[in-house]
């Protein structure tokens, strides 16, 4: 584990400890006291201040990087070229090029990289996913990608109210700081963008964006259109301002030649309806649809361990949604529509 705090401490490492088939073998993190505290919680005797320390010292199957967004990269790539298996911590990274520089180096060296979005890990994703490829829809030619999150808090720089009893709370300089990529887009928009590129397989050429600022200067909001490389049209939005009792909801449609596919988690909805009547609903419940962040963990045990998964926010994923949210973010400081270099 590279980078010990609020996330880590509340999911990843209780997750992985409670697989039978796992060992958290390491600790890694920059602050020593937060090193000392964490260790002797959880019972884990490799703590390290240096990274690459770690990887020569430990004999480690995968490496997870929980580090704030703006410090993925070189820990994952570090991880990479040591021959392990990385997860690391959504939004991938946070710009284009970083996204493109994991994706590269996961290739090279023949492991995985596993970005956390726990919607793209369950076997109704992947069977849209398998609908959309099969040609159920069509071509695909236009989409809306709805999110909505009950962190109005976090994005201005105030305690989470839900982690008032964790052991670490989410500091404000990862998620409510412009200049460390805080906001909307990044801290959450991330989710719902990977869910999209997964399903509709689709890269973006460019995008345009208007946001809402929190009293700290991070998007509460996001309005943005984009076009995909296949000439596809896109409608991207984000709002953190959902009150706590509703908790996060996403809203997906999916637009083709052939039909249309609707997602919606509010509704635990999946349906596929086609131009000729061939329609098919795939039953969820609303259990299924509500966010896990113990799943996608759990996934990158069995990747570990040697077990078959289906990697639903794999490296190219990962690069796809940090190319969008770099231009949307860039849209939004210029005014312009920018490209994202895909």
């Amino acid at each position: 584990m590279v980078g010990i705090g609020w996330w880590a401490t509340t999911n990843h490492i209780p997750t992985v400890q409670s697989c039978p088939d796992a060992e958290v073998a390491a600790i890694c993190d920059l602050n020593a006291d937060r090193l000392r505290v964490v260790g002797e919680k959880f019972s884990i005797a490799g703590r390290y201040t240096d990274l690459g320390e770690m990887l020569a010292r430990e004999a480690l199957d995968g490496v997870m990087v929980s580090t704030p967004h703006v410090a993925h990269t070189a820990p994952a790539i570090a991880a990479l070229e040591a021959d392990c298996h990385v997860l690391v911590e959504k939004p991938m990274a946070t710009t284009a090029a970083d996204g493109r520089a994991i994706a590269a180096a996961a290739k090279k060296a023949g492991r995985e990289v596993l970005v956390p979005c726990s919607l793209n890990f369950t076997d109704f994703s992947a069977k849209a996913a398998s609908m959309v490829r099969a040609g159920r829809i069509g071509t695909v030619r236009h989409a809306v990608c709805q999110m909505g999150s009950a962190l109005d808090d976090l994005f201005a720089g105030e305690p989470m109210l839900e982690t008032a009893d964790h052991l670490f709370r989410p500091p404000a300089s990862t998620w409510a700081d412009p200049a460390k990529a805080g906001g909307y887009g990044w801290g959450q928009m991330s989710h719902s963008l990977a869910w999209l590129c997964y399903v509709a397989d689709i890269r973006f050429e460019s995008i345009f964006c208007m946001d809402g600022k929190s009293k700290t200067g991070v998007d509460l909001y996001d309005a943005a259109v984009g076009r995909a490389i296949n000439g596809a049209t896109v409608s991207l939005s984000g709002s953190a301002t959902v009150p706590k009792h509703v908790g996060m909801h996403v809203d997906v449609r999916i637009y083709g030649t052939e039909g249309c596919l609707f997602f919606d988690t509010e509704r635990a909805r999946l349906e596929l309806r086609r131009l000729d009547g061939g329609d098919e609903t795939v039953a969820l419940t609303q259990e299924q649809t509500t966010y896990d962040g113990a799943l996608p963990v759990r996934k990158f045990v069995a990747l570990c361990s040697g077990r078959p998964i289906v990697n639903g926010a794999d490296g190219e994923n990962g690069a796809r949604v940090a190319e969008a949210l770099d231009a949307l973010y860039r849209s939004a400081r210029s005014g312009r529509l920018e490209q994202t270099g895909g």
